[in-house]
């Protein structure tokens, strides 16, 4: 057997302890975030009073800078140096502003002047997302470093799909008690954000401490041989844009999660709006598309084990395909259907949660095959970043057609029927367009289970000639 096939073989297996304690460390993001994109537009439109196009530009603006942080971020990480490893510090030294910023999100300045709230809550977003970046892409780059085993990254993934899931579900079920139990609107969603704030900023430190000791013996097997990059940071991008799987992956999750986050978004105006409900059944509805989805999860675990990484995206996606066309036809009144549609939702969500974070490790091993060196963070940062753009683009312009729909701010008065049309479509074909773009990348994704083993193979060879 070849060396590095051999190291990996002889490596001890995931333990349930690191599997579990990395999945917490997602909770530092699904937290802040969940609340984030079911809730954001809705609170800045209806509650803080900010108009639908300035709400769309500013939420533009923030995930643009997002973005724009997570390569450098990444790249940044790749070359730090301590004690700790490349990632642990800036998990560690991000956790605090994470807290506060994802807390201040949440608070409704003293002014209904437009400038001044636009400014207020475009600032808060530019330290929150740098905060977020600073934590979550370091700590999702450790997916490719806990393991090079091409199930077990699938195993971990599945872990912090689950917690990301699980943290999706208490915060939507903890914003249902809130909104039954406090009257003040703007002290509801207040006390979300400090509540999961808090909490975000606690899963960090748990993480790194249930997670560290697996890292280091990684580190000091064969990952500790591996080069880091002496390229520059634009040499560095440009190597990963040349690298052929990678764009397929990059495509298939900025589809994904393109559709699923403009879904989340427009959720709450299509319930109320559309439905004529209330707002318990926006809770009530997300709570049953993450329950089916953590369901889920443990069947795709399952399967992975037996199916390629792309046969399992290909049976997956269509069922949220299928609940996206149903909610353009759902009429008012239909409010069983529209839950056995938020049942075939989570079926789609949770491939589309497990299925391209763990291709990813697969297109870095590639990478290091084609370079001699490790660059997880760039990778990571590139993906991100390009998600985060491609979010932010659709929730602009989410806001700006409702803006031209002619939709009421502040939930005033009865909604024009332009309104409704460009919810039915914004959550329908539009939607559903983008996941099929990403079913035609999954296509032509190369990398299977056997010619991740060559890659293997082929590193093993390399570490031989070299010494």
């Amino acid at each position: 057997m070849n060396l590095k096939l051999l190291m990996i073989s002889q490596e001890k297996e995931l333990t349930f302890r690191t599997k579990f304690f990395y999945g917490i460390g997602e909770l530092s993001g699904s937290l802040p975030s969940n609340i984030l994109i079911f809730f954001f537009l809705f609170f800045l439109t209806n509650v803080a009073g900010l108009s639908p196009g300035l709400a769309g530009l500013m939420m533009l603006a923030g995930k643009v800078w997002d973005g724009i942080n997570d390569p450098v971020i990444g790249w940044l990480s790749d070359h730090t140096c301590s004690r700790w490893g490349r990632r642990y510090p800036w998990m560690l030294f991000g956790a605090v502003p994470l807290g506060i910023t994802s807390i201040l999100l949440w608070v409704v300045p003293p002014t209904t002047n437009q400038a001044l709230l636009f400014i207020y809550y475009g600032v808060v977003s530019f330290l929150f997302y740098i905060s977020f970046t600073a934590v979550l892409l370091p700590y999702g780059t450790l997916s490719a470093e806990l393991t090079q085993g091409y199930d077990e990254r699938t195993s971990l993934i599945s872990f912090r799909s689950a917690f990301s899931i699980g943290g999706s579900i208490f915060s939507l079920a903890l914003a249902q008690i809130i909104f039954a139990t406090i009257y003040s609107t703007k002290q509801q969603y207040l006390l979300i954000g400090v509540i999961c704030g808090l909490l975000a900023m606690l899963m960090v430190y748990i993480s790194v401490w249930g997670t560290y000791r697996r890292y280091d013996q990684v580190q000091q097997k064969y990952l500790k041989t591996n080069k880091t990059s002496t390229l520059s940071f634009k040499k560095e991008l440009y190597s990963a844009f040349s690298n052929r799987p990678f764009l397929y992956v990059m495509g298939i999750y900025l589809c994904s999660w393109l559709s699923v986050q403009t879904i989340a978004s427009i959720l709450p105006f299509f319930i109320i709006n559309c439905m004529d409900l209330s707002t318990i059944h926006i809770t009530q509805m997300a709570i049953t598309v993450q329950s089916t989805a953590l369901f889920m999860l443990f069947v795709l675990n399952a399967i992975s084990k037996k199916l390629e990484k792309k046969i399992i995206y290909f049976l997956g996606i269509p069922s949220i395909i299928i609940a996206e066309l149903g909610l353009f036809f759902l009429q008012s009144g239909q409010v069983v259907l529209l839950y056995i549609l938020a049942v075939m939702a989570g079926i789609g969500i949770a491939t589309a949660y497990i299925v391209p974070w763990s291709m990813l490790p697969d297109v870095i091993d590639l990478d290091e095959l084609n370079t001699g060196e490790r660059r997880e963070g760039i990778f990571f940062g590139v993906v991100v970043q390009l998600q985060k753009i491609g979010v932010a683009l659709a929730l602009f312009f989410v806001g700006q057609i409702l803006d031209w729909s002619g939709y009421i701010s502040s939930g005033e008065g009865v909604q024009p029927e332009s309104a409704l049309w460009a919810i039915r479509i914004i959550i329908g074909p539009i939607s559903t367009g983008i996941l099929l773009m990403g079913l035609v990348l999954a296509y032509f994704y190369p990398i299977t289970r056997q010619v991740h083993q060559e890659i293997l193979l082929k590193l093993s060879s390399h570490n031989i000639h070299f010494k």
